[in-house]
């Protein structure tokens, strides 16, 4: 099963920030298993619902060609759980980006309160020995950004709509053709 750790986009200025919002429901596995008997959700998919709000943010920069990963927690507070029903706005912001990779901050928030802080370190994999690796699937990839709302509210930052890389769209006909 693959995870998703926020359930679509409602702000994304490309290079800049973005924001995502998770609804959390007593229904999720993870909820159940993580201490059972006390319904709260782990710190640890908060962090990594962060990780995928900014790797995604990071990734578009470079039209989704880029390898990145997840490569350090450079900082992380907690400063309170979050449990069901409660509705986790994420807001990633770019505050370092270069040839090798990004850092960016994040702020997790429970309608005003601030849930949690961090900063995230990623790593851009781009040199000859990771040539061959795909990381996604080009029109999967295409189709969960399109459910997410990515094309709906992403905007550049001279306010233009951010479009759908040429390639991803080509896999995706590709896949309604072989159908």
């Amino acid at each position: 099963m693959r995870w998703f750790l926020f359930d679509r986009f409602t702000e994304f200025v490309s290079g800049q920030h973005a924001v995502t919002v998770r609804s959390i429901s007593l229904s999720e596995e993870a909820i159940d298993e993580y201490v059972p008997g006390y319904p709260t959700y782990p710190s640890s998919l908060i962090v990594e619902g962060m990780a995928q709000t900014g790797g995604i943010l990071c990734t578009q920069i470079s039209d989704f060609e880029d390898r990145l990963v997840l490569a350090k927690i450079m900082k992380l507070e907690m400063f309170a759980e979050a449990i069901p029903g409660d509705l986790l706005t994420l807001r990633a912001d770019i505050s370092t980006f270069n040839a090798d990779g990004a850092v960016v901050k994040g702020v997790v928030r429970r309608g005003d309160f601030i849930l949690s802080k961090m900063e995230l370190m990623f790593a851009i994999l781009n040199d000859e020995k990771f040539q061959d690796v795909k990381l996604f699937e080009p029109a999967g990839l295409c189709r969960s950004l399109r459910v997410w709302k990515l094309f709906e509210v992403g905007v550049n930052p001279d306010g233009s709509p951010i479009k759908i890389p040429e390639f991803m769209l080509k896999a995706e006909r590709s896949e309604l053709s072989v159908s």
